[in-house]
């Protein structure tokens, strides 16, 4: 059986280090992206299940990748992991296209289930968060 494929973003190399080992005995790790902009192109090419994304990267923010991904039907789901605790940001990345949100504060078995419940078409809110998020 083959694993889902997974293309990591993040302007952070000790967190894209982080990920990879986290996550390749479930998933296989076929891209790492640096800024918006090399995610968009990697997805281009590598057309991946998951997407994990950070908001906060240079030269294209996480936010308006996920927007450019909709805007070219980019089939892959979409997970943020990142560090803002807002719930604006939450609805923002939803409304973008995203299937999960998920706290860098989190445990990383949250991550992992995420990424679980998006490849099942649901999605998914760090729990921190999701009664402000319900509250917008």
């Amino acid at each position: 059986m083959s694993k889902p494929t997974v293309i990591l973003a993040d302007d952070h190399a000790i967190v894209l280090e982080g990920l990879k080992g986290l996550l390749q005995a479930e998933f296989e790790i076929v891209g790492i992206a640096n800024d918006g902009r090399e995610l968009l192109s990697q997805v281009e090419h590598m057309h991946p299940d998951i997407i994990v994304v950070d908001i906060t990267m240079p030269l294209l923010n996480g936010i308006d990748a996920i927007r450019h991904l909709a805007k070219i039907g980019a089939r892959a789901k979409i997970i943020v992991l990142t560090m803002h605790r807002d719930a604006t940001y939450a609805k923002e990345a939803f409304d973008a296209g995203a299937s999960g949100f998920v706290l860098k504060h989190s445990a990383s078995s949250e991550l992992i289930t995420s990424m679980h419940e998006a490849l099942r078409g649901n999605t998914f809110v760090s729990p921190v968060i999701a009664g402000e998020l319900m509250r917008l």
